[in-house]
């Protein structure tokens, strides 16, 4: 990676649950302003990383440096962590994102009121406002959570599996979304399997296999000898396997 001011730097990071290492030994720099992917088999641990970026996940190692404060972290877990059965509406969810502004109680100025009326329109709901979220499609759910995002104004963005089951034009308008964060200067991390996508759109990715396989421009991480490398490295992870400690030379 290039020498560039970092946003999210790894000191030896290991991540797991209990003792359990789910990511090991991860030292590097994700620089400010970046578009990256993390890819790998599954059971590779990308999920976990983005847990531990945003703080939900203590590392059991290392330490994860951050040149933002917690709120200027967005995040977008999967679609399986989110509760469509909360009797919310459309546009209280996007309205969410004004949270770290306004707090849990705040009110919702005029000024917000217009803000969330654009990130709505930006993605395509408008009309939707009063829609409970239950009703939505897959689709549509997730340009109500990336019209939260927009409203969140965070200078790094946490992805995880965005464009999993949903539609070719939501992927196409939300990818859009992706490329206008980038051309703002705000770091973007996605974890993704669609490596085709990863190559047309993300400049650098993350290769993990549990431990980091590849890091560093797209077209050289991908090649067809790393990505075997990952897949036999997370066939042979032994899931009982206690933390292990990086030896010092």
């Amino acid at each position: 990676m290039s020498a560039q001011t970092s946003a999210i730097r790894f000191d030896e990071v290991t991540l797991g649950y209990g003792r359990r290492p789910a990511v090991h030994h991860l030292d590097g720099t994700i620089p400010a302003g970046s578009l990256t992917a993390v890819v790998g088999p599954n059971g590779a641990g990308k999920s976990t990383l983005l847990k531990g970026i945003v703080g939900t996940l203590k590392p059991l190692e290392g330490h994860i440096g951050l040149n933002a404060p917690s709120s200027g972290i967005a995040y977008l877990p999967q679609a399986a962590e989110i509760d469509r059965s909360f009797p919310l509406s459309v546009y209280d969810l996007v309205a969410m994102g004004l949270w770290s502004r306004s707090g849990l109680f705040g009110g919702i100025a005029r000024r917000d009121r217009t803000r969330v009326d654009e990130a709505l329109s930006a993605v395509g709901l408008t009309g939707f406002e009063r829609r409970p979220i239950s009703t939505l499609s897959g689709g549509q759910m997730q340009r109500a959570l990336f019209a939260r995002l927009l409203l969140q104004d965070a200078p790094v963005i946490l992805l995880d599996e965005p464009f999993t089951a949903i539609d070719a034009k939501t992927t196409a308008d939300l990818l859009d979304l992706v490329r206008r964060w980038h051309d703002e200067s705000r770091t973007v991390v996605a974890v993704l399997h669609d490596l085709d996508m990863v190559k047309r759109v993300f400049p650098h990715t993350l290769l993990i296999a549990r431990e980091p396989v590849a890091w560093g421009r797209t077209p050289e991480v991908l090649s067809p000898e790393n990505l075997l490398k990952a897949r036999r490295m997370v066939e042979a992870h032994d899931p009982h396997a206690d933390v292990c400690h990086r030896s010092v030379a």
